[in-house]
């Protein structure tokens, strides 16, 4: 049988290896579920640092926390998973309301797939034979909705060449751009180009809907601008009949802008002929740089997100010990570029624990990480500071996309720190 013609089966490995990092020690794989049962705590020092850890109420508290803004404007939510590609989460995500999991791959999107996922948006283009012969073999499955991103005649004349000899569907959304930004068709020449070879492929490649992604912009008035393209683009494709799917599918939204492409497009008025998903990531566990940052805009901006109990929360942080104090204002701390994202800031000291204390205070406010290498951290402190070898600190994070890739399991912990669960992630 041909790859082209294999049916949708998908294998996985569900246990916890004991050569994970982060975690405490094994003598065989384990079950995440059983995961509470081992009685392990952070504090009581069961876990081999640096690990990254998840706070479950915060987790709880985020998602809360973005399903009543999205239900404040009645449009769907398609979080973007590359940001944890942690099939766990994703779950929490669907059962809180998701619509359906964004990805950009097509190995992501099997890694979901595996994991129970039977919707997916992927805001990406589909390029290249294997990529769309694993797309194909996921649509084996009648029950697999899946949409991916169009903007050249060259690619959807691969696409449409790929599935017609396979009797398959493709549904696709039109993805605008702009220039000096991303994919995505700049200009009428090119979306007349497209639509000429959508009409071509009518029956393969099946136009459903208009993507976009704002982030590519960094001011709000440039980003209403792409974003009621968009909403033009939607209303003259739907008027001169493009549109295969009922409704029509309008997506944009990454972490920093979800509020306003949420004002504008909902406030377009297209009703139940139009489907808005929303597609932020970096929600569920957020963090102290740059979403923060973000965040702090749109609670000042959006009347919603200003009327609604607190804001997101840093659900993820990552644990480690001071492995050495060389000089009188400086400590080594054991983690590193290998443990944490370091693209948008270093990691920030939040809390100070010494083992055998009760509970972890409040780091102050002046130490902070200056450098990261490989497996170290320079922090710098006071000469006058009480740190000693072998104290835990933990680390809120900058950019949690490229600090969830470096690890394979994250422990999950209540208040009292004990370990409750575990996540696995798929990169």
């Amino acid at each position: 049988m041909s790859k082209e013609n294999e049916p949708a089966k998908v294998a996985c490995e569900a246990g916890i290896s004991p050569l994970n990092k982060g975690i405490g020690s094994l003598d065989h794989a384990l079950d995440p579920n059983q995961a509470a049962q081992l009685g392990w705590n952070l504090l009581r020092e069961d876990l081999s640092l640096p690990a990254a850890v998840l706070y479950e109420d915060r987790l709880l508290h985020n998602l809360d926390w973005m399903r009543q803004f999205i239900n404040a404007y009645g449009v769907k939510l398609a979080p973007h998973g590359k940001t944890t590609m942690a099939p766990r989460l994703f779950a929490m995500q669907l059962q809180s309301g998701a619509w359906g999991i964004t990805l950009a791959t097509a190995p992501q999107t099997l890694a979901a797939y595996a994991h129970g996922v039977r919707r997916v948006l992927m805001a990406n283009e589909l390029v290249g034979k294997e990529n769309m012969a694993i797309i194909s073999r996921l649509l084996r499955d009648p029950g697999f909705d899946f949409y991916c991103l169009v903007d050249s005649v060259a690619q959807i004349d691969k696409l449409g060449a790929y599935y017609s000899k396979l009797g398959q569907k493709l549904y696709v959304l039109l993805e605008l751009g702009v220039m000096g930004g991303r994919a995505g068709v700049r200009d009428d020449a090119q979306l007349q180009s497209v639509l000429a070879a959508l009409s071509r492929w009518r029956d393969v490649v099946v136009l459903s809907g208009v993507e976009l992604y704002e982030g590519v912009l960094d001011d709000e008035a440039g980003i209403r601008a792409f974003l009621q393209r968009a909403v033009d683009v939607t209303r003259t494709l739907s008027a001169e009949g493009h549109f295969q799917r009922t409704p029509i599918l309008l997506s944009g939204a990454g972490s920093a802008w979800y509020d306003v492409v949420a004002e504008v497009f909902s406030a377009a008025g297209f009703g139940a002929a139009v489907e808005i998903v929303l597609r932020p990531g970096c929600y569920l566990t957020h963090d102290v740089g740059a979403y923060r940052e973000a965040q702090a805009k749109i609670l000042e901006r959006n009347p919603i997100a200003r009327r609604m109990k607190s804001g997101l929360l840093p659900a993820l942080q990552i644990w480690a010990y001071v492995q050495s104090v060389p000089e009188a204002d400086k400590a080594i701390i054991g983690m590193g570029k290998r443990d944490a994202a370091f693209d948008s800031g270093l990691p920030v000291p939040a809390l100070h624990f010494r083992p055998g204390d009760t509970a972890p205070k409040a780091a102050p406010s002046h130490w902070a990480l200056t450098k990261m290498m490989d497996q170290h951290a320079y922090m710098r402190m006071a000469a006058e500071d009480d740190l000693q070898v072998g104290d835990m600190i933990g680390f809120d994070i900058c950019h949690p996309c490229l600090t969830f890739d470096k690890w394979r399991v994250l422990p999950v912990l209540n208040p009292q720190y004990d370990v409750v669960g575990i996540v696995k992630t798929f990169f």
